[in-house]
């Protein structure tokens, strides 16, 4: 076969596979034209159907906290939350700083609002809002009249900020108007004084509020009957209700948020010995032999469980008394504290009645149950033969061990011990029933036996009013102590209690202080009470000091008073009994060391003083003038006055919707989620992006306040991306790549096979 033949033969599989090629590659390349019409539409529309500020959890490359919203699949980023909190202690005098940064991860501007804990005795006096470089001073105001300048302020576009007590322990700040992927910095500044027992000097800062249970009863309401009316009335709207709002809580399985640091500065005014924290890792610098610095171990911690601090002297025996003073305006305010003796000769103890209640209600459950339960059978075992004792439970139910109090003898502890073990906690937690149980007295006027009641708790109740006013009726001749149980128990709630039961509040926040905090309760128990204590202030002087009366005291307890008078000068008396024996000291008070915030923790004194008899004597009204008059006077926050700051200039654009969202909080370390709300589980996506950036985002949270371009640089969730129409390009760049390669392999095929023929 002539050259010209073989070529003429061969041009028509050569021919058709150019030709299927050629078509094919036109195809693909207008599918890819059509695609990428597709892309650009559907980036001109994709706005439309999800709304501004709003994400899937597809759109998430980084750890984000997410809230649900009415559209299905759809959520909204929640702002971001990270504390720093700086503690100088001087002496018994505590100030603290706590600086909140707000970051908006989103896109929509938004309004953030956190529920956070305090100390019970804080007296906050200080709010600070800061944009850029400039430093916004938060005005104290009545409650109804900060809340209407915030939210004109709000409204406006300005940035505000708002800082409100719900309880002493329990404040809410609200900011408005954070722009989105901006950061706002609120400061707030208090004053408190450090906790004395026996030798030990304490401090605590709560971390977290707690899930609270609201028990269920009905709305009482009143008929007034109008005379001439012909004995018709009207029903009269239910009273308003002391109620508690409390921040969504997140689930334990989305990780944690909230991260905080935190440093002390100690300057303990005497030679310092033992200094630990026994809930958190710290490290512990000494700056001499008064003076320390103690940080977290760790630069940020979860918000999850109180932070505590515990020092002692180096000494065998801490200084017996001190004495503070400033002078503010035309008067002098005093901080006294004065460490009675216990008695050299104890009297012979009374047997006592001892009444136990614990609590098994569904916050309780995991490690609080276990301080509980060994807790109440430390106490079981040292009960004396001639003691008579009874055990009570609760939850959303009710149990009394035995019908009265029976004697503490084998069998009936042998019962008791196998009861304690044997209890789960679950359930809500009921305890107004069982503090009625524990205060009904059958022996009320006896006077053999001295009756205790404690009661185990973590005190997660909404209702506090309500049961004070129970112990403040019905308290007759027993004395409640309260045991506040687990890592971040209701210490506002346990303190007052046991005040007005006239007993003491001691706190276990984990196993290994069962031992040593119960010794030290039944120690107090079994010591002779210091009583008829009264101070005797300098003739000629109007001097109002609180708490007034004193308050008994037990064992290691100290004096604690705060005065205000024209001028600190003369002889301050101090009177007492213990143990059948007088006692006296006289202590001149102008010799006072200068130190700021004394006035402040005077107001805060007296407002407490005025709040604990309102709740005694039911006349709220009348004592409501007298501690709005303090706060305003002082610069205070309290039940009555708020704290506000608000921006001159409007920073959100006209139109530009603002979104109110709650912040959320951790659960208390060593809670049970489903014990608390039930089953709940998080989906599986959720949780992964969650955890996914949470070293990330602790970074961010921990570093200065960012500025807008360092911001602008962080890897936050993307609301509009193409990803869809960006998959199905590369799909059909995929059939392309396929559908050449195989022409290629085909081509390679038939030369070989024509080469073959050839050489035959």
């Amino acid at each position: 076969m002539s050259i010209i033949s073989r070529n003429t033969a061969g041009a028509g599989p050569r021919g058709w596979s150019h030709r299927l090629a050629f078509f094919l590659t036109f195809i693909c390349l207008v599918l890819l034209l059509l695609a990428g019409l597709a892309r650009h539409a559907w980036a001109d529309t994709a706005a439309a159907p999800v709304p501004a500020g709003l994400v899937t959890l597809n759109d998430i490359e980084s750890g984000a906290l997410l809230f649900n919203t009415k559209e299905p699949g759809k959520y909204v980023p929640a702002p971001l939350l990270a504390t720093d909190v700086k503690i100088d202690v001087s002496g018994p005098i505590a100030r603290a700083r706590v600086t909140q940064r707000f970051i908006n991860p989103g896109d929509s501007w938004v309004e953030g609002k956190y529920i956070f804990p305090l100390p019970e005795d804080s007296a906050v006096d200080t709010l600070k809002m800061v944009i850029g470089e400039r430093v916004i001073e938060g005005r104290i105001k009545e409650k109804q009249e900060a809340r209407q300048i915030y939210e004109e302020a709000k409204a406006a576009g300005k940035k505000a900020s708002l800082v409100e007590q719900q309880r002493p322990n329990v404040f809410t700040n609200s900011v408005a108007n954070i722009g989105p992927g901006e950061t706002i910095v609120v400061q707030i500044e208090y004053q408190q004084t450090a906790h004395r027992e026996g030798d030990t000097f304490s401090l605590r800062f709560p971390m977290v509020v707690a899930p609270r249970y609201t028990p269920k009863e009905a709305d009482p309401r009143f008929v007034d009957f109008t005379p001439g009316e012909s004995g018709w009335g009207e029903v009269l709207p239910p009273e308003p209700k002391d109620t508690l709002e409390q921040p969504p809580v997140l689930h334990p399985e989305a990780g944690k948020v909230n991260p905080v640091s935190l440093k002390v500065s100690l300057d303990a005014g005497f030679p310092l010995g033992e200094v630990k924290s026994p809930h958190h890792d710290v490290t512990i610098g000494r700056g001499g032999k008064n003076a320390a610095t103690i940080a977290l171990k760790k630069e940020l911690v979860p918000a999850d469980k109180d932070f505590e601090l515990t020092w002692k002297p180096a000494a065998a025996k801490a200084p017996t008394a001190a004495l503070f003073r400033e002078r503010v305006g035309n008067e002098d305010y005093l901080l006294i504290m004065l460490t009675p003796p216990s008695g050299d000769v104890q009297p012979e103890a009374k047997p006592r009645e001892a009444v136990f209640v614990i609590d098994n209600s569904g916050s309780m459950s995991g490690p609080s149950m276990d301080q509980a339960k060994e807790s109440l059978l430390w106490a079981l075992d040292r009960l004396k033969p001639g003691d008579t004792f009874n055990v009570i439970r609760f939850d959303d139910t009710l149990t009394v061990l035995f019908p009265d109090a029976v004697p503490a003898h084998g069998e009936n502890l042998a019962v008791a011990k196998k009861f304690v073990k044997s209890l789960e906690a679950n359930g809500g937690t009921e305890m107004l029933p069982a503090l009625r149980a524990a205060l009904t007295d059958r022996q009320s006027h006896g006077t053999d036996r001295v009756r205790q009641v404690v009661f185990l708790t973590d005190g997660a109740i909404t209702n506090e009013r309500e049961l004070f006013s129970e112990i403040t009726t019905n308290l007759g001749r027993s004395r409640l102590f309260t045991v506040g149980i687990g890592s971040a128990p209701n210490s506002y709630f346990m303190t007052r209690a046991s005040e007005a039961g006239r007993g003491t509040f001691t706190h276990i926040g984990n196993e290994q202080q069962v031992v040593e905090r119960m010794s030290e309760l039944f120690e107090k128990l079994g010591s002779p009470v210091m009583t008829n204590i009264t101070a005797t202030w300098p003739d000629g002087l109007t001097t109002e000091s609180w708490p007034n009366p004193v308050p008994d005291l037990y064992k290691g307890e100290p004096v604690v008073l705060s005065a205000r008078m024209p001028q600190a000068k003369g002889t301050l008396i101090l009177r007492g009994d213990v143990a059948g024996e007088p006692w006296e000291v006289r202590m001149a008070v102008g010799k006072g060391e200068a130190r700021a915030g004394i006035g402040k923790l005077w107001a805060r004194r007296k407002i407490e003083q005025l709040e604990a008899d309102a709740r005694i004597a039911g006349n709220w009204e009348e004592n409501d003038a007298s501690i709005l008059k303090v706060a305003l006077e002082h610069h205070l926050v309290s039940r009555l006055t708020s704290l506000v700051a608000v921006d001159v200039t409007p920073s959100r654009p006209d139109g530009e919707k603002l979104t109110a969202k709650d912040m959320p909080v951790n659960l208390p370390e060593g809670w049970d989620y489903d014990k608390v709300f039930g089953e709940q589980a998080v989906s599986p996506m959720q949780r992964a992006a969650l955890q996914k950036g949470s070293a990330q985002y602790a970074a961010v949270l921990a570093a200065p306040a960012p500025t807008t371009s360092r911001v602008a640089s962080m890897a936050l969730p993307q609301t509009s991306t193409d990803a869809s129409a960006l998959i199905h390009s590369g799909i059909i760049a995929l059939l392309l790549s396929i559908a050449l390669g195989a022409l290629w392999w085909l081509q390679r095929h038939w030369a070989a096979s024509a080469w073959a023929r050839r050489s035959r």
